[in-house]
C-alpha cells in the first residue's frame, strides 16, 4: 500500500494541507512546518519517496508547479504598489543581487571549498528569495508597507533571474574551460533569455486583448490562463533550460499592469491553486532527500558557509546596495536579514548537481545538501524572527485585529469610538466626505473613498483590520462589499447590517449565500441602530463572572438593549450574529447598546444648555471704523 501512486498522492496532499492548518491554527511558520512534515514522512520514516514514486513525472511537476506558483506572485506586480519605493526596489533586485552572486561565490568558494566553477554557479541560484517563501512569511508576519513591498517584489523578480545566472555562469564556465569554443551556446543564452521574455509579454497582451474585447466567456478565464502560463513555460523551458521562469513572470507581470477588469477574479483563482501547489510541491522535495544527504548538512564547512551567508552575505548586499536610498535603519535591519530560500533553490540546484557531476567539477556532490541546508536554516530561522524582529524595529501592525467599518453614521462613529477606547484599531471608509464628519470631529481614523474601487488596495492599508462591518443605509451595497472580500478575509469575518425587510430571526436562503453575516439581533436595522445612537443609547461593556453568568446578565438584560459582541480576556473580539450563538463565559465582557441612565441624560442635557448658551452669548463688537 505505501508504493501505491495514488495513495502518496493522498499522502502529500493530506500532509501539506494539514501542515497550511496546523500553522494557521498554532500561528507558526507554514514553510517551517511543511519542510519538518515532509521530513518526517520521507527520510526519517521512510513512508514515501515521491522522486523515485513519479520517475520521469517528478521533475516535470515540480517545474510546472514552481511556475504556475511563480506566475500567481508576479500577478502582484503592478508598478503602482512601489510607487515611492522605485529606487531601494531597483537597486535591490539590481545591485543587491550582483552583490548576492559575488559575495556568495566567495564564501562557496574559500568556506565549503566548492571549485570556482560550481560556487559561481551556486553563488547565483542562492540569490533566489521566491513566492513559495516568503509570500507565507509575508500573510504571518503583518508587515507594514513598505517592507513588505519590498520582499515581496525581489522574491517574485529576483526568482527567475536566481536560475538563469545559475545557467549563465554555466554557459560561461564552458565557454572559458571547454577545449572547442563555446561561444555559440553563450549567445544561444542570451538569445532564449530575451525570446523568453518576449513569449511571456506576448502571451500578456493577448490574454488582455481577448478579455477585453469579450472573445473569452468568464467561466473559461482562468482554465485560459493556466494553459497559456503552462505553454509559455513549457515552450521556453524547451527552448533553453530554466528560461520557462522568466518567460511567465514577464506575463504575470504584464497582465498586472494591463489593469484587466477581471483581474481579480484570476487572482483568487491563481492563489488556491498556489497554496495547494506550494503545500504538495514542499513536502515532495523535502520528502524525496535520503538521510546521508540529511546527515551531509552537519559538515563543519556546510554549517560555516550557511552562517556567513545569513549574517554577512545577505546583510552586506543589501546595505551597500541601498546606500543613498530612502530607507530607514529598520527597514534596511529587517530586508537585510529576511531572504528565506525555497523550492527554485531545490529543484534548479538538483538539476546542476546531476550536470555538474557529468562534467568532473569538484565539488559538485554536495550542491544538494549544501542547497538543502541553506533552505531549511532560512526558512526555520526566518520563520520564526520576522515576527520578533518587524515588532522590535515597529515595522509590525501586530496588536489586536481591528475592525474596518465601510460607511460613515452615528452609530459606526459610536461604535468605533468605543471600540478604540478598548485599544481595538478601527477604521471607518466612505466615499462621501460629510458622511465622515462624525468621524473625523470624534478623531476616528477614517478613508475617504470608494472601497471597492482598484485605487483603494493601493492606497489603504488592510494589515491591521481582520473585520468588515458593512453598515451604509443600501443593502446591496453591504453585500457587495461583503462579498468582494470573502478571498481575503473569510466569510466568517465579514459582517453586514440587517436587511431592512427582514422581520424574520434566521436569515433566508439569500441572505446565507450573498454578503456577509447578520449582525446582531431581530430587528437591529441601519435605521433602528442610528435612531438609537441619536436618541443617547450609548455602548456599554459588562464583566461576567462564575457569580453573575451570562444567563444572568439576560434576565437582567432591558428589552430595548441590543447586543453588540464580547470582547475576550485576551482582548479579541467576537460580533453577535443571526446565523452563530456566542457563548460568552466568565471573563468575558458584554459590549452592548444600552439606554442611557438618568445621570447620563441630565450630563447630555447639561452639556446641550451649556453649547445653547455659548452659541447666543453676544459677540464681542469689533473695532469702531469711525
Amino acid at each position: 500500500m505505501l508504493d501505491s501512486l495514488l495513495f502518496q498522492l493522498m499522502l502529500i496532499g493530506a500532509v501539506g494541507i494539514g501542515s497550511q492548518w496546523i500553522a494557521w491554527f498554532s500561528r507558526l511558520p507554514a514553510i517551517v512546518v511543511m519542510s519538518v512534515a515532509g521530513l518526517l514522512i520521507g527520510p526519517i520514516f521512510g513512508l514515501i519517496n515521491p522522486s523515485e514514486a513519479f520517475g520521469d513525472l517528478y521533475g516535470p511537476i515540480v517545474s510546472i508547479a514552481v511556475a504556475i506558483i511563480l506566475f500567481e506572485g508576479s500577478l502582484n506586480l503592478d508598478f503602482r504598489g512601489i510607487q515611492g519605493l522605485q529606487k531601494p526596489v531597483y537597486r535591490i533586485i539590481t545591485i543587491g543581487a550582483l552583490l548576492a552572486w559575488v559575495l556568495g561565490s566567495l564564501t562557496a568558494h574559500f568556506v565549503a571549498g566548492l571549485s570556482w566553477e560550481v560556487s559561481f554557479i551556486i553563488g547565483g541560484l542562492l540569490i533566489v528569495t521566491g513566492p513559495t517563501v516568503i509570500l507565507p512569511l509575508l500573510r504571518q508576519a503583518k508587515l507594514k508597507p513598505r517592507p513588505a513591498r519590498i520582499l515581496k517584489w525581489e522574491g517574485i523578480v529576483v526568482d527567475p533571474f536566481g536560475a538563469l545566472l545559475a545557467v549563465f555562469a554555466f554557459e560561461i564556465i564552458r565557454t572559458f574551460t571547454s577545449e572547442e569554443s563555446a561561444f555559440v551556446s553563450l549567445v544561444n543564452f542570451f538569445m532564449a533569455s530575451l525570446f523568453a521574455v518576449f513569449l511571456g509579454i506576448l502571451f500578456g497582451r493577448i490574454i488582455g486583448w481577448t478579455f477585453e474585447r469579450g472573445h473569452v466567456p468568464e467561466f473559461l478565464k482562468s482554465p485560459v490562463v493556466l494553459s497559456m502560463v503552462i505553454a509559455s513555460f513549457v515552450i521556453s523551458d524547451v527552448v533553453m533550460h530554466e528560461t520557462g521562469l522568466l518567460a511567465v513572470t514577464a506575463m504575470g507581470m504584464t497582465i498586472a499592469n494591463l489593469h484587466i477588469s477581471s483581474i481579480s477574479d484570476m487572482q483568487h483563482f491563481k492563489e488556491n491553486i498556489s497554496v495547494l501547489l506550494i503545500s504538495g510541491i514542499f513536502i515532495m522535495l523535502t520528502a524525496s532527500l535520503d538521510r546521508a544527504t540529511l546527515m551531509q548538512i552537519f559538515d563543519p564547512q556546510i554549517i560555516a558557509y550557511v552562517l556567513l551567508m545569513l549574517f554577512l552575505v545577505r546583510p552586506l548586499s543589501i546595505w551597500l546596495s541601498t546606500i543613498g536610498t530612502d530607507l530607514t535603519f529598520g527597514e534596511k535591519a529587517l530586508v537585510g536579514w529576511i531572504a528565506p530560500r525555497g523550492i527554485v533553490a531545490l529543484t534548479v540546484a538538483g538539476y546542476f548537481a546531476n550536470v555538474l557531476e557529468e562534467y568532473n567539477y569538484a565539488g559538485a556532490s554536495i550542491i544538494t545538501p549544501l542547497t538543502f541546508a541553506l533552505v531549511f536554516a532560512t526558512v526555520c530561522i526566518h520563520g520564526f524572527t520576522i515576527g520578533p524582529l518587524a515588532r522590535r524595529l515597529n515595522l509590525s501592525k501586530e496588536g489586536l485585529p481591528g475592525v474596518l467599518f465601510v460607511g460613515g453614521s452615528s452609530f459606526t462613529t459610536s461604535l468605533a469610538q468605543k471600540l478604540k477606547e478598548m485599544n481595538v484599531p478601527v477604521l471607518i471608509a466612505d466615499s462621501s466626505f460629510e458622511h465622515l464628519f462624525n468621524a473625523r470631529k470624534a478623531g476616528i481614523a477614517y478613508y475617504r473613498g470608494e472601497i471597492l474601487s482598484e485605487q483603494s488596495e493601493y492606497s489603504l492599508d488592510m494589515t491591521p483590520y481582520n473585520k468588515i462591518i458593512a453598515a451604509t443605509d443600501r443593502d446591496s451595497y453591504n453585500s457587495l462589499v461583503c462579498t468582494t472580500f470573502v478571498p481575503e478575509f473569510g466569510r466568517k469575518d465579514l459582517f453586514q447590517l440587517s436587511w431592512h425587510q427582514s422581520d424574520r430571526n434566521e436569515p433566508d436562503e439569500l441572505m446565507r449565500k450573498v454578503g456577509g453575516r447578520v449582525l446582531f439581533e431581530k430587528g437591529a436595522t441601519f435605521e433602528e441602530l442610528n435612531w438609537k445612537v441619536d436618541a443617547g443609547y450609548v455602548f456599554k461593556l459588562t464583566s461576567l463572572t462564575k457569580e453573575y453568568p451570562y444567563q444572568s446578565y439576560l434576565n437582567d438584560r432591558a428589552e430595548d438593549v441590543v447586543l453588540i459582541g464580547i470582547q475576550k480576556p485576551t482582548g479579541r473580539l467576537e460580533f453577535f450574529a443571526l446565523d452563530n450563538a456566542i457563548k460568552p463565559e466568565a471573563g468575558d465582557k458584554i459590549l452592548s447598546l444600552s439606554p442611557p441612565s438618568n445621570q447620563e441624560v441630565k450630563k447630555k442635557e447639561e452639556l446641550k444648555e451649556q453649547s445653547r448658551e455659548k452659541q447666543m452669548a453676544p459677540k464681542p463688537s469689533g473695532p469702531s471704523l469711525n
